[in-house]
């Protein structure tokens, strides 16, 4: 999968990526224009709700993000990195809901450690899910146990690096599930290829909080 460009634009200012800056970024949000990302799937298409909890964590040298490694047996998605996430139960109250007990399910953190600050832009993936992205602060101390039959690695990335356009690499690549050529963004990180739907959704988080 070459790179086709860098996308290339200045990187968030670190006093934007602070807990207080973020909380008053999402209470009082600027006006900005998402990204629009293609979906081959028809207007018409019945879609299943579902939610991701981006996961942020103050450590010494600033905010970090939490993701999964998806373990290699699964249906969809197997050995992908995602966030902690998952589609919406009829009994779940709201999509900020769905997300907190994905997150307790997939990798042991309670609800209790997360203070929700807002959501994201639905995003809609060729599988036919509509998925919420929903963003949190962490307060430490916590635990985390991953669920050994979903998850196979729990992992940390510098926000700063991903609120960075010169980590935003597109690429292109034949996917025959998806039914052809198919553009994306990746953002590599260290042994960690972070692409598709989880990095363009932290392409609309990187907008947001640019705006």
């Amino acid at each position: 999968m070459p790179v086709a460009s860098i996308a290339g634009e200045a990187a968030v200012e670190p006093s934007r990526l602070q807990a207080d800056s973020l909380r008053a970024r999402f209470a009082n949000p600027p006006l900005w224009q998402p990204e629009v990302f293609e979906s081959k799937l028809g207007s018409d298409a019945k879609l299943t709700p579902a939610s991701v909890l981006i996961a942020l964590v103050a450590r010494e040298h600033g905010m970090a993000v939490l993701f999964t490694r998806r373990t290699a047996h699964l249906n969809d998605h197997a050995g992908q990195i995602s966030f902690p996430g998952g589609r919406a139960e009829t009994y779940d109250a709201s999509h900020i809901v769905t997300a907190l007990r994905e997150t307790e399910e997939e990798i042991g953190l309670d609800r209790s450690h997360i203070d929700v600050i807002g959501t994201m832009p639905d995003y809609v993936i060729a599988s036919g899910y509509r998925i919420t992205p929903v963003v949190g602060l962490v307060r430490s101390p916590f635990e985390m146990s991953a669920d050994p039959f979903e998850v196979a690695e729990i992992f940390e990335v510098p926000l700063e690096f991903l609120m960075n356009g010169a980590h935003h690499q597109k690429r292109s690549a034949f996917i025959s599930a998806q039914g052809g050529a198919r553009t994306f963004y990746a953002m590599p990180y260290q042994n960690y290829f972070i692409w598709g739907a989880t990095a363009s959704m932290l392409r609309n988080l990187f907008h947001f909080l640019r705006a």
